[in-house]
Order: C-alpha cells, then structure tokens, then sequence
C-alpha cells in the first residue's frame, strides 16, 4: 500500500473511515440543502440569513468551548461519538419531516442549527483527537490528513448529489439521507476493537483548574499562539465559502441547485489534492502555513475577478489547495506537538478557532455580499488570507531569525538567530529555513 494511505493498514482506522466517509456524504448534502433552502425557498437570495444559520450552528464552538475540550480529555471518547453522531442523526430527521411536510420555516431552521451546533461542539474535538487512538504517534499526521482527505472527497460527491435530489425532489430528502448516513459511522463504532485501541488519555489535574489549563499551555507556546491567530482570520473571514459560492452562483452567475452544488464540488477538488499533499509528508511544517496562506489570499482574490463559471471554478481548485493545506498542517502540528493529557482542550480550542469563529465572520460576509455584491465578500476573503500570511512570516522573523533580501528579480531568505531575548538558537533557525525551502519546493510541483 502506498506511504499516502498507510493509516489504513490498520483495521480499526479502516472501518472508522469508512463509516466516516459515508456520514461526510450525508453532512455535505445536508450543508448544501440547508443553504439553498434558506437563500432560496425561505428568503429571497438573502446572504445574510444563510450567515446567521452558519452562526448559530459554529457558535457554540465557542460558547461550550471549556466543556467540549474537558470533555474530550475525561470521556470515554468511543461512547462521547456514539452518542453525539446519533444525536445529529435524529436532528437531521427532524428538519428533514419538517421540510417535506412543508411546515418548515426559516426560524425553524436557526433553531435546528443552534441545536446541531451544541451538539456538534461536543463530537468535533472527540472526533479529533479519537483518530489518535486508532493509530500511532508514527502515523498520526497521515491519518489526520487521511480524514481531511475522507470530508473533502465527500465535499465533491455530497453537494453535487444535493444539487441533483434538490432538484429532483427538494432539500428534505436530502436531509433524510443525511440522517440514515449516521448509522454507517455507528456500527463502525460498534465494530471497533476495542484491545487494538491506543490510549492517549492522561491523568488530569483539578475540574477548576482544568478549564483553564489549556489556555495557559497555549499562551505559553509562541508557535501555537501564531498558528491560532492565522487560523483565526482565515477561518472568520475566508472559510465562508457557503456564502460565496451561493452568493456567486445566483447573484453573479444566475445559476440553479445543480450549478450551485457543482461549484461546491469543483472546490472540493482542490481541497482533496491539498490533504492527499499532506498525507505523503513525512511531517507538517510551519513554513508551509505561510505559503498556504499567501496562496489562499490571491486565489480568493482571482475568484473574485472571474468572468465566468468557468473561471471561477478553476480559482476555486487553487483555493480549496491553500484551505486544506492550513486547516491539516494546523491539525497536524498542533496534535504532535501538544502533551497527550491536554490534546483534547487544545484542539477544542483549535476547533473553537476555526469553527466558532464563523459567527463572527460569517454574518459579516454575508451583509458585505449583500450590500456590495458577492465579489467583495471574496475580496474580504482574500485579505483575511494575505494578512494571516504576514502573522506567518511576523513568527518566523521573530522567533526563527528569518531574514529576506532582494537579488535581482529573486526573492531569497535566510535565517539566523533573531536578536530579540525570544529568539531561538541557530539549530532551530535551521529547521524553519528547511521548512520554507521545503514549502518552496512543494509549491513549485504544484505549479508545474
């Protein structure tokens, strides 16, 4: 089996992604219909409403974030997914007979989603940090790139499915099928064994003491502090892709359900190539968030230029690249370098980050789309990305010594040990150089 997909040698990461791959299907379709229901059956082309459903449905990553984390860390993680998948399970029915019946409306879908978030705050970081207990520390970041890879793929196949039940029949039976997806991933739950389990979960201090032991931890670590804050602006302002992917189909393009759900699955396609990138790393690299970020602020910015269908698909491949590229190599350097007994609290606060930050960033795009036009929502998408990019580049001047200079027409860099009293030792310096040249290099494959 090739090195890409060595995780799945293991029988236990095997049925946990299979059944994962299934129930990303299901969640892609649900994402698409609830979208299109909201922008074009509920309201009249309103971004700004489909921005407060995203709102409510993120915004309890970070209202219940000391308890999801904690709870991630004390839990039976296993029996936590069962009960959250089932939980979503049944709220994907609910909407899904409300919808067909014809009694749904628009407040019912806020309340559906405030409900799926809290629930879905709960099985996120469980879900994370679970693919650590299926393999080993050697094939962790594969294995996070791996499940990146499973929910982009599904990302191609659900909405485009979405786009063709909605048409055919409507959004509710395609909340429907969301719902029978959840008992893939539980009887993979149920099938797990559970001797060939790793166990990563240690001992922890003080439930006071607790909730606030990963936010020190990370206030300590300059490294997690930088990738927080890029993770921070591209996710408030870039990932709202929901919103300009519809805004931009019907506002700018004049597209139906099957337009709409083919963009979503055209960008998909760039976001499984960026995780089946990180997959063959032997490990993740700082450098290459910087990269991925720049990338992602003019990929964003050429979407919004585009003419065309077309083109703007072909904008939205480079941009999946560069969104995948940040979220993995996030995921993955923030899960090997954290202490096993904190992992849960640090990647609740990770996914707080990136996915409760939409509340903030999601209502804003969506006024901006519609009081300017859908293409200025991506130009707040593409600054978001260039300015998370010079929060990179700030880190590694800082702490790692970079240095850049002109020659010519050639942009080079070189690093020595910064001057300031937190700057790190040569050897170090060393290994952030090596991780740009490495971006560099992987860059220019990408382009070739």
């Amino acid at each position: 089996m090739s090195e890409t997909f060595r995780s799945l040698r293991i029988r236990n990461y095997r049925l946990w992604a299979a059944g994962a791959m299934v129930s990303n299907i299901g969640t892609w379709m649900q994402r698409t219909a609830q979208d299109w229901l909201v922008l074009t059956h509920l309201t009249h082309h309103n971004a700004t409403a489909v921005g407060i459903v995203m709102a409510l449905q993120f915004g309890p990553q970070l209202v219940l974030l000391p308890f999801t984390g904690l709870a991630a860390d004390r839990l039976n993680r296993r029996k936590l997914l069962m009960a959250t998948q089932a939980a979503m399970g049944t709220l994907a029915l609910g909407l899904g007979l409300l919808t067909i019946s014809g009694m749904v409306q628009l407040w019912h879908v806020y309340v559906f989603a405030l409900l799926l978030g809290c629930v879905a705050a709960f099985d996120a970081p469980a879900r994370q940090t679970f693919v650590a207990e299926l393999v080993s520390d050697t094939d962790l970041s594969n294995a996070v790139a791996l499940n990146s890879t499973s929910f982009n793929a599904a990302r191609m196949v659900g909405p485009a499915v979405a786009g063709m039940v909605i048409a055919a029949t409507g959004p509710g039976e395609a909340f429907l099928l969301n719902a029978l997806s959840f008992v893939a991933v539980l009887v993979s739950l149920a099938c797990l064994r559970k001797s060939e389990l790793f166990s990563r979960q240690g001992p922890v201090g003080r439930k006071s003491a607790s909730l606030m032991e990963g936010f020190r931890y990370v206030w300590m670590r300059p490294d997690l502090r930088a990738v927080l804050a890029m993770l921070f602006l591209v996710a408030t302002f870039g990932l709202n892709f929901p919103i300009f992917i519809s805004t931009m189909s019907v506002g700018a393009f004049h597209g139906g359900p099957g337009q709409y759900g083919l963009l979503s699955s055209t960008m998909a396609i760039g976001s499984v190539t960026g995780a089946l990138l990180a997959a063959r790393r032997a490990k993740p690299r700082f450098g290459l968030l910087v990269l991925g970020s720049a990338v992602f602020g003019f990929g964003t910015l050429a979407a919004a230029l585009m003419p065309n269908v077309m083109a703007f698909g072909m904008a939205l491949v480079v941009t999946g690249v560069a969104a995948q590229t940040i979220t993995t190599s996030t995921n993955s350097l923030v899960q090997l370098s954290t202490e096993p007994a904190l992992r849960g609290r640090v990647i609740a606060i990770l996914l707080a980050t990136l996915l409760g930050s939409t509340p903030i960033g999601a209502p804003v795009v969506g006024w901006v789309a519609d009081t300017f036009g859908p293409r200025w929502a991506l130009g707040v998408a593409a600054a978001a990305g260039l300015a998370s990019a010079a929060i990179g580049l700030r880190y590694l001047v800082r702490h790692r010594g970079l240095r850049l200079r002109v020659e010519g027409w050639r942009l080079r860099w070189s690093m020595q040990a910064a001057a300031s009293p937190g700057a790190v030792r040569g050897g170090v310096a060393a290994e952030a150089a090596a991780e740009l040249a490495a971006a560099g290099t992987e860059a220019g494959r990408v382009a070739g």
